[in-house]
């Protein structure tokens, strides 16, 4: 035996766009804030969070399905508005 100890194996989670499993640093973990669903860079914003690939295919499908309210437990139509404008912003920044 080498004495290293096993890798631990990342977290992952569910995207709630694409509904496949990824590592949890390749997602963008989403809060609801009101009425408004805000990016959570840190992972430390209070309440429940669903988690998206930072891409706007997977926000569409989010949307297009009501992924958002059904993954906070009920709450109303939440504006989707800034993390379209981010991942719009994180695009331009790539190209």
């Amino acid at each position: 035996m080498s004495g290293r100890t096993p890798a631990r194996p990342r977290p992952e989670r569910t995207c709630v766009g694409c509904r496949e499993r990824a590592a949890k640093t390749d997602l963008l973990r989403i809060v609801a804030v009101g009425d408004d669903c805000v990016p959570d860079d840190r992972g430390t914003l209070p309440g429940r969070g669903a988690y998206v690939h930072p891409v706007l295919v997977c926000l569409d499908l989010a949307v297009r399905r009501r992924a958002f309210p059904r993954a906070f437990r009920g709450r109303g139509p939440l504006d989707t508005s800034a993390l379209r404008r981010r991942m719009e912003q994180t695009k331009q920044q790539v190209l």
